[in-house]
């Protein structure tokens, strides 16, 4: 798996997340006090974050890390 495998599937998997939890992309931005477009980069595997943004990202979208971590 390369890096652009990995943001990919990061960003998949936080989309996934995302959306059990029925929040739109604007909403969840709004939450985590960063913009839509940085989050719409995200789940398209674009830009990375930092492992405690992504941590943050866990606790609001109630999910255990792992799942936004889970790479196939």
């Amino acid at each position: 798996m390369n890096k652009e495998m990995l943001l990919k599937q990061f960003g998949k998997n936080v989309k996934i997340e995302r959306i059990k939890k029925d929040l739109t992309r604007e909403k969840l931005a709004e939450i985590m006090n960063v913009s839509v477009n940085y989050l719409s980069s995200i789940e398209c595997g674009r830009a990375n974050m930092s492992l405690g943004k992504i941590l943050e990202l866990s606790k609001y979208l109630d999910t255990d890390i792992s799942n936004l971590l889970m790479f196939k």
